[in-house]
């Protein structure tokens, strides 16, 4: 039987793309070309991952978000980034929480989809 190997991608709709992906380019560094951008992993350290989860319809983990996705973005230094971008007019929703696999935070875009923010704990074992 044929498996599914990783995510190939994550893709959703917006009320005004260009504006989107020009405010994921200044506020979380990601330079989109031709309308996509490519993340490439690489067998050396820091290793990495891409998850899927599915959750129940009724949850609230994408609250306060309206949408039936979330895209979830590793990052190396969560609590700078966050100040960076509260200080830049973003929204920040809800606290960051430390867990042994590693922190995370959430911020709001500008047409109101929730994003979680992860820096991982990176194991050397």
């Amino acid at each position: 039987m044929q498996k599914i190997t990783g995510v190939g991608g994550v893709f959703f709709k917006a009320r005004n793309p260009q504006q989107l992906m020009e405010w994921y380019g200044q506020h979380l560094g990601l330079q989109f070309q031709h309308g996509y951008i490519q993340f490439k992993w690489a067998d050396d350290k820091p290793t990495g991952s891409t998850s899927v989860a599915i959750f129940k319809e009724d949850s609230d983990y994408f609250n306060p978000g309206e949408q039936s996705y979330m895209i979830n973005f590793r990052v190396a230094d969560l609590r700078a980034l966050l100040a960076e971008l509260r200080e830049n007019g973003v929204t920040i929703a809800g606290d960051m929480q430390e867990y042994d696999y590693g922190r995370f935070g959430w911020i709001i875009d500008p047409e109101g989809n929730k994003i979680e923010l992860w820096e991982p704990i990176e194991n050397d074992d």
